[in-house]
């Protein structure tokens, strides 16, 4: 047996006792004398320690080593010393192991579970907040004094005039590459002078609308969460419904009321500028003139593709408003919550724009129109 410390050991033969007070003020002196009496076997008289907090119960762990029963090992700790060098010993416990292939499958499983799980609750209370805005807006609705026109116009101004720039710019050059494409194809059946057709079937009835739809959401959208989600963090909105006022009614329908004015604009802003893309391509690589590409595209194309597509706009604003002031309402406590439903409002956006469009695609191919 090697030799104590007075201080903190008594041994005689095998017996081994402890004593004084084992705290972090004495950690350092103590730890010397455990790793030179670590011992595997038999029991350490406990009874005379005077004290005992969680760094020296750390050390009584390292001193019996691995043992499977470390707690069992020691004789006459009281209650209290008992009950913390059990909660520390459970802390150090490791986890049950598990091997790689197996904890990757069911690290996958699960998170796809979870993932699932979630998108049904998101979807419930999607609902639930669709019918508080819509029992908000009937209640408002025959009370004009309740308007909140000076902040609609102000979102109209954010969420339209301001995004046309971008929207006519990007689908402009989405026609121009559809219609290159298009011509590179079709011209290799001799049919390329029907790229025109091309065009104005896409952007009439899909791309317009689904592209203004998809930058709204990432512009207006996130937007929406973000003001939303600060003034939570602030406490605004306890401020709000303290002074008795609705955050529906302040927040969401003006936001919601702008946006349904500015997404049919937007789309025929989108129809008009890939269309435009379309002719400018056509005239450089089929040397299609201007009037015979307007001329071409008002014969072969009926007026009920202009309203196929602007129908679905009111519905692709709802959705992105919705969404946008929900994940605002539901940021919680920093800065860091705010970017994570941020991001969440972007993606649930974009997800149920092409998910709608794409049931009103299938429907309306149905409907024969």
């Amino acid at each position: 047996m090697a030799e104590a410390s007075g201080t903190f050991f008594e041994s005689d033969g095998d017996a081994l006792r402890l004593r004084g007070r084992w705290t972090v003020d004495n950690a350092a002196t103590i730890d010397e004398d455990v790793r030179r009496l670590r011992r595997s076997g038999g029991g350490i008289d406990a009874s005379g320690i005077e004290a005992l907090d969680s760094a020296g119960a750390l050390l009584l762990l390292q001193l019996v080593g691995d043992a499977a029963t470390p707690l069992d090992r020691f004789d006459g700790l009281d209650p209290r010393q008992r009950a913390l060098l059990e909660r520390v010993a459970q802390s150090e416990r490791p986890g049950p192991t598990v091997d790689a292939a197996q904890r990757g499958f069911l690290a996958v499983v699960g998170r796809v579970g979870l993932a699932v799980a979630e998108a049904g609750v998101q979807g419930k209370r999607l609902v639930g907040f669709l019918g508080l805005v819509l029992e908000t807006a009937a209640r408002v609705a025959p009370r004009p004094a309740r308007w909140r026109l000076t902040s609609t116009v102000h979102h109209l101004e954010q969420t339209g005039l301001d995004a046309v720039p971008i929207v006519a710019l990007l689908s402009f050059l989405v026609g121009g590459v559809v219609a290159y494409l298009a011509t590179n194809v079709l011209e290799d059946f001799g049919a390329g002078v029907y790229t025109v057709e091309l065009i104005g079937y896409a952007f009439l009835r899909e791309f317009g609308p689904l592209l203004a739809a998809i930058l709204v959401a990432g512009r207006s959208g996130s937007a929406f969460t973000a003001q939303i989600g600060a003034m939570k963090n602030r406490e605004e909105l306890d401020a709000l419904r303290a002074l008795g006022l609705d955050p529906i009614e302040l927040l969401v329908l003006p936001r919601l009321t702008a946006l349904f004015i500015a997404m049919p604009i937007l789309g025929l802003v989108g129809m008009l500028a890939g269309i435009v893309g379309g002719m400018v391509a056509c005239g450089t690589s089929l040397d299609i003139s201007p009037s015979l590409y307007f001329a071409r595209m008002s014969e072969a194309i009926d007026v009920r593709h202009f309203w196929v597509g602007l129908v679905k706009t009111p519905v692709f604003a709802l959705v992105i408003a919705l969404v946008g002031c929900l994940e605002g309402m539901k940021v919680s406590g920093s800065a860091e919550s705010v970017g994570e439903h941020t991001t969440s409002s972007v993606v649930q956006s974009i997800f149920l724009v092409i998910l709608f469009d794409a049931i009103f695609a299938v429907y309306f191919q149905q409907a024969g129109w």
